[in-house]
């Protein structure tokens, strides 16, 4: 037996068309891959901002020289409804509830913050407070620690004058009994 030649494949050259047509495919796939990047980077920003839109923060500017705190949403599509404030045992034993108008007066507390202020004359009152409000058309609910900032002012008759000055957001997203956590802030001071 005679060993045959072994025969050698032909070898096939691409041609420019096809050598285009590659390119072509290579650039579409990554035309297409950059494009749908680009659409997750701006839907992970368009949830960013509807999630920060939907977050409740509340501001407090000084009325009436300081004996009242208005209340808004720093968020002007948010409307305040309804409020229930809950201040510490040791200075308000049932919450005050207000609708319509969101504020905090001083009268509310001032004598018990004289009391338990003693020789201090500023400071932080934590308050817990669940306010209803509507945005996009639903009603929500938010439930959240704040400190109101105060000042004593000596007077020569009546006891010193309780002035607020201003609110700050101490917790947001609070679970559970809102008196138990105002409480429980009081209790670090």
């Amino acid at each position: 037996m005679t060993d045959l030649p072994k025969k050698r494949l032909p070898i096939r050259w691409l041609t420019l068309g096809e050598i285009l047509g590659v390119a072509a495919v290579a650039v579409a796939g990554l035309s297409y891959w950059d494009a749908h990047r680009e659409h997750l980077a701006a839907d992970r920003a368009h949830q960013a901002e509807v999630a920060g839109r939907q977050a409740f923060l509340m501001t407090g500017s000084v009325a009436d020289h300081g004996a009242a705190l208005r209340l808004t949403a720093a968020h002007p599509e948010q409307v305040i409804q309804t409020q229930t404030v809950w201040f510490p045992h040791a200075l308000r034993g049932d919450s005050v509830e207000t609708t319509g108008n969101p504020r905090i007066e001083a009268g509310w507390i001032e004598d018990a913050v004289r009391r338990a202020a003693g020789k201090t004359k500023s400071g932080r009152l934590p308050i817990a407070v669940q306010t209803v409000f509507i945005q996009d058309g639903q009603t929500r609910t938010d439930r959240a620690l704040y400190e109101i900032g105060y000042t004593l002012h000596p007077r020569l008759i009546l006891g010193d004058k309780l002035n607020l000055e201003g609110l700050s957001l101490a917790r947001h997203g609070v679970t559970g009994d809102l008196q138990a956590a105002a409480d429980q802030m009081w209790g670090r001071k």
